[in-house]
């Protein structure tokens, strides 16, 4: 079993499909009007924007989040929560072992909350 896709609450497309573009580095991947489906491909999981979706935090891997709110923050998007240590790896149970896991917040152009999740080796560069 493997993960396929995740529906996001979006009352604006063309509006959503700019946010996510800029914040995925990427276009969406199709479009249907009507019925008001956005789609852009996360790393083989679809990420589908619809107005009739529930609201649902997602929470996307990122290099560094430190580095990616400073760039959100220079767009204008707002920052709910900045970048934090939630936990430190000890073991591979979670997240890769000896490395710390930081998480930030941001909210979209649809008012939903993303989560950023980087995982940092304790002097904060990025696992090998």
């Amino acid at each position: 079993m493997s993960l396929l896709q995740v529906a996001q609450r979006a009352t604006d497309l063309q509006r959503a499909a700019g946010f996510y573009a800029d914040l995925l580095g990427s276009p969406p991947t199709a479009l249907f009007e009507p019925p008001g489906l956005l789609f852009f491909d996360v790393d083989g999981v679809r990420l589908l924007l619809e107005k009739g979706a529930q609201s649902a935090v997602l929470y996307l891997r990122v290099a560094d989040v430190r580095a990616q709110v400073e760039r959100l923050r220079g767009l204008g998007v707002e920052i709910v929560a900045e970048p934090h240590v939630i936990f430190s790896h000890t073991d591979s149970t979670l997240g890769p072992a000896g490395t710390d896991e930081w998480h930030a917040f941001i909210r979209d152009s649809e008012g939903n909350t993303v989560g950023l999740v980087s995982h940092l080796t304790p002097d904060g560069g990025t696992p090998a």
